[in-house]
């Protein structure tokens, strides 16, 4: 690692501008988690346009803290409200809100704020110390390598992430297709383009993104979003006592290196993050019968891991150019907006860029813990906001947004098409989060396929013959091959139990 590029990020993270964006991020993640059905995909890919006139390190930094913002906003409803603002918060709402009830409100939100910022920090030195490893072993990285990535986190978005894992490769498989759409990049020949010139180019990530996550996710909250309004518990006793936060410590210890973990898988995230913290501290208690009833781990666990995985999951996308989740894939799209291909040159060629965004975490994370509980009672006030009004503007804002990119009526057109399509997704149980990521990834693992094929001559066991790439192929077998097994294991246990009882 070098510490001189280190310290250098350092400075520019503490320039007046790029400290006022960072600021402006977490603001806005915090407001984003607090207003449920948004999601941070949803803002960062309404906002990309706005990305155009600032610098790339200040643009990626604003853009890191609605990330990381968005994890700790959630809480403030789920515990209050009984309301997640966030899908990485839904497991806080079984412990914060009785908290709540029992008048541990602020005591909830206290621990929730300290294991976010513990669990954030712990995965930025993390990141930190691995990220440059990990992108000088990508250095070895050739089309082989790239296109087995490729393969496994698109395959690991579908299997691992939320939602039915047919739906999930449904989705992707046509996030493949709408990659293919264009000249091809060998031969110049025409592809699904319907002598259409406006898709001679392919389609633009912009409009998709902004189509789906946008006008998709608002159409989609204001058919789900519960209107009546509730009544806010009482926030007092902010800060937990000595004997919640040493009944709390190993919770948030333990919630950082998993979350930091699961963080760094594609398809991972905060949510799976959250869930499997949430699973592993009930399983570990000697009293699980606590959990569900009030148990401050309930709350200091899946808060700590969601803030640690929110952070990890940018070490794929910096030192590999691969997105982990939909939020990572909208700021890989922020990042070419800018001109900046992420991967292993990353840390090379923009040092400054990749040291800047990752030691501005720190200080977002400082903000984060200063501004979570003082701001409380304004995010509450927002709720009651109706998102009839609420939901035109941002609408609106979207359309502007996305003609400013191109200045092309086509891509309006675009963007509400594909709204349309985000919202029946959602509404039919397909989560959008592998289209979009299989779009991102299409045209890399079509290039570097094509490539790997030139190079082995058609052989397509020539992947097998190179260390990294076989690697890569043997995990991806294992997480085709691991859920199937599992599927018929459970088909054959009832088979089992009727034959002995016939005996």
């Amino acid at each position: 690692m070098d510490l001189s590029s280190m310290i250098e990020g350092f400075g520019v993270v503490l320039e007046p501008t790029n400290l006022l964006y960072c600021l402006i991020g977490v603001v806005i993640g915090m407001l984003v988690g607090v207003l449920p059905g948004l999601g941070p995909a949803a803002t960062i890919a309404i906002l990309l346009p706005l990305t155009f006139g600032i610098e790339p390190v200040t643009a990626i930094i604003m853009l890191a803290g609605i990330f990381y913002g968005a994890q700790y906003g959630g809480t403030i409803t789920s515990v209050l409200l009984r309301l997640p603002g966030e899908a990485s918060s839904v497991v806080t709402v079984f412990d914060g809100h009785v908290m709540a009830r029992q008048g541990r409100a602020g005591t909830a939100l206290g621990i929730a704020a300290i294991g976010s910022f513990v669990g954030g920090t712990v995965s930025i030195v993390a990141l930190s110390l691995l990220a440059p490893v990990i992108a000088g072993f990508a250095l070895a990285f050739g089309p082989p390598e790239y296109t087995a990535l490729a393969l496994l986190g698109i395959l690991l978005v579908a299997t691992v992430g939320n939602g039915g894992r047919v739906k999930a490769v449904i989705a992707a498989c046509v996030g493949l297709l709408l990659a293919t759409v264009g000249r091809d990049m060998f031969t110049g020949a025409e592809r699904f383009t319907f002598d259409s010139l406006s898709l001679a180019d392919g389609l633009d990530f912009v409009p998709i993104a902004m189509g789906i996550f946008g006008i998709g996710e608002i159409l989609h909250g204001l058919e789900e979003r519960n209107q009546a309004a509730k009544a806010p518990a009482k926030v007092a006793n902010v800060w937990p006592s000595l004997a919640d936060l040493r009944q709390a410590s190993g919770a948030i210890g333990r919630g950082s290196v998993l979350g930091f973990l699961l963080g760094i898988l594609p398809g991972g995230g905060a949510t799976l993050s959250s869930l499997a913290a949430y699973a592993m501290e009930k399983r570990r208690s000697r009293t699980p019968e606590r959990f569900g009833r009030g148990a401050i781990e309930g709350v200091a666990a899946p808060e700590t891991a969601n803030n640690a995985a929110s952070t990890s999951s940018f070490i794929p996308l910096l030192t590999l150019g691969i997105p982990a989740n939909a939020t990572m894939a909208m700021i890989f799209g922020a990042l070419l907006i800018q001109g900046v291909s992420p991967g292993p040159q990353l840390l090379s060629e923009e040092p400054e860029l990749f040291w800047g965004v990752v030691n501005s975490m720190y200080i977002g994370n400082i903000l984060l813990l200063i501004m979570s509980i003082p701001l409380v009672g304004l995010f509450v006030r927002i709720l009651r906001v109706r998102s009839t009004i609420l939901a035109p503007i941002t609408v609106l804002i979207t359309l502007v947004g996305v003609y400013t990119v191109r200045n092309s009526v086509f891509d309006i057109a675009l963007v509400i098409v594909f709204g349309v399509i985000g919202y029946l997704m959602k509404k039919f149980g397909f989560e959008p989060g592998p289209l979009v990521l299989a779009f991102v990834l299409g045209s890399l693992l079509e290039s570097s396929l094509r490539r790997s094929l030139l190079l082995f001559d058609g052989d397509p066991f020539g992947f097998l013959t190179r260390p990294i790439s076989g690697t890569l192929l043997l995990v991806l077998a294992v997480v085709i091959v691991l859920p199937l097994a599992r599927a018929l294991l459970r088909r054959r246990a009832p088979e089992r139990e009727l034959e002995s009882s016939d005996v």
